[in-house]
């Protein structure tokens, strides 16, 4: 692990931001050309809207990837096509379930290095219901409604109080009405590879989170070998503190 560090107020989330964004020194030194963010389960690609514009004025090139949910590998073409539009190297970003994505999407020569945001690392031949097995259960799992097409998504109690509990209750009711089913079948589907494994990696790990446990986050960081960053908040670290995902976005483009 090469940094650890614990951020818990807004003030100093500000003084880092001033320090880094917007810098045309800072534009510099990125060696990576662009990045592909990548939505969990119950989202879309608008979930990264307070992070682009961020990661933008330091001259990378973003893609909020809209990936359909509709299985484990219709997930990872999206991302492929949206990664073959851009310019590498590529920093490949997964948020929860994005994080299933990116870690074999990441694998390709493009693909300069990942960022795990409050989202699941597992290893090659591991399934999400796999890799979490082993883990307390999650609260948030308690309100999971499934269709009759086997999708699940997210109950607006669940996502109120366990989701997105500390945003304002008219951002809570948007991301509820705009969430993406996912096809409960992709929980079984293993990764076939690992791409953590032999790329730099990085992590945002959310303290309260009730959906992605912050046991399984802080877990990872030693596997991964991942600079990372701890914030006091909910599952939607990108919504909450988007100047400290777009910071530890912009040192994995250098």
């Amino acid at each position: 692990m090469r940094r650890y560090t614990f951020l818990s107020t807004l003030p100093a989330i500000a003084l880092a931001a001033t320090a880094l964004v917007g810098s045309p020194a800072l534009a510099q030194n990125l060696t990576a050309k662009s990045a592909v963010l990548v939505h969990g389960a119950f989202a879309d690609g608008s979930a990264w809207h307070r992070v682009t514009p961020r990661l933008e004025e330091v001259g990378l090139d973003v893609i909020a990837a809209q990936i359909p949910l509709t299985s484990l590998a219709d997930d990872i073409a999206a991302t492929n096509r949206a990664i073959a539009r851009l310019e590498g190297p590529v920093v490949l970003v997964g948020h929860s379930w994005g994080g299933m994505v990116t870690t074999e999407t990441g694998a390709q020569d493009k693909v300069q290095s990942l960022v795990y945001v409050a989202a699941f690392a597992p290893d090659a031949g591991q399934s999400l219901r796999d890799y979490t097995a082993n883990y307390p259960h999650a609260d948030g799992l308690d309100f999971l409604q499934k269709d009759e097409f086997g999708y699940y998504r997210l109950s607006d109690e669940g996502v109120a109080k366990h989701f997105a509990f500390d945003l304002p209750a008219q951002e809570i009711a948007a991301i509820s009405a705009a969430q993406g089913p996912i096809n409960s079948a992709a929980f079984g589907t293993p990764v076939k590879q690992a791409a953590w494994k032999t790329k730099p990696n990085f992590a945002v790990v959310s303290t309260q989170d009730q959906m992605t446990l912050t046991e399984i986050q802080r877990d990872q960081i030693g596997r991964l070998d991942a600079s990372a960053v701890e914030v006091d908040t909910s599952h939607v670290p990108m919504l909450t503190y988007p100047q400290v995902v777009a910071d530890m976005i912009i040192e994995a483009a250098k």
